[in-house]
């Protein structure tokens, strides 16, 4: 499965349990780490971790396993990362605090992710 394709299961799980703002940033034309970023946000600790953990099952099913979580614990930030797509989680606080939009605005954010 390409990244398009990942990326687009990603958005779903995320969608399914409630994420928030989610936003997809085409980086790979101005980075080495990944393809796209997915970035969401939930309204408190318990929503955050079920949208990761329906991430990681919906991924998993299709045949990808993320290869490193991190933050689940606290849940404040959780990033999973699946080669060519990383997955950000916030909480709303931490969302702000970090600003990964803005850090990363040389890559293009992609407003409609049917059209990957």
């Amino acid at each position: 499965m390409e990244a398009k394709e990942l990326t687009k299961l990603a958005v779903k799980a995320l969608e399914d349990k409630k994420g928030e703002d989610i936003r997809v940033i085409d980086i790979h034309g101005v980075s080495v780490l990944a393809d796209y970023f997915v970035i969401a946000d939930g309204s408190n600790a318990s929503q955050v971790k079920a949208m990761a953990d329906n991430v990681e099952e919906e991924l998993g099913k299709a045949g990808h396993e993320c290869r490193q979580i991190e933050g689940y614990q606290t849940a404040g930030w959780i990033l999973m990362d699946y080669g060519d797509l990383i997955v950000h989680i916030f909480s709303r606080d931490d969302r702000l605090f970090y600003d990964l939009e803005r850090i990363w605005r040389d890559g293009k954010v992609v407003e409609n992710v049917e059209e990957l």
